[in-house]
């Protein structure tokens, strides 16, 4: 069976940059939580935003026949990493988006008709 390869490798990569942002806006949160005292769970948001589209990336390659689905989610998951990871560096943003956008694009190959003549297969003929 046929997958959308080149979508779920964008995906997996742009879920990498995603969770890098996410790292750094942790960092951030941290160092804020030692200075200040005050800790928000917001900024590992952009940790689990990066986790879910690197997993979302590898369910494309695992499940083709919900390409669709998981290319729509995909692409919600890169606008939401804007305010929470940079966008993953602005560079997971636009690999998960593209990513999404080839995943809801991509149709698996047609089957080539198979012709029988006298009990064997036959490929047709060319045009």
């Amino acid at each position: 069976m046929a997958r959308p390869i080149a979508a779920g490798a964008l995906t997996i990569l742009g879920g990498l940059f995603i969770m890098a942002g996410g790292a750094v806006l942790a960092f951030i949160g941290g160092v804020l939580a030692a200075v200040l005292g005050v800790f928000s769970g917001l900024f590992l948001l952009g940790l689990v935003v990066g986790f879910l589209t690197f997993l979302v990336g590898i369910l494309m390659l695992a499940l083709p026949s919900a390409h669709t689905l998981l290319g729509i989610v995909v692409i919600l998951f890169a606008f939401v990493s804007i305010p929470f990871a940079f966008g993953g560096l602005i560079v997971g943003f636009f690999l998960a988006l593209t990513g999404g956008i080839l995943a809801v694009a991509w149709h698996p190959p047609q089957p080539s008709p198979a012709i029988t003549v006298e009990g064997r297969v036959v490929s047709p003929p060319a045009p």
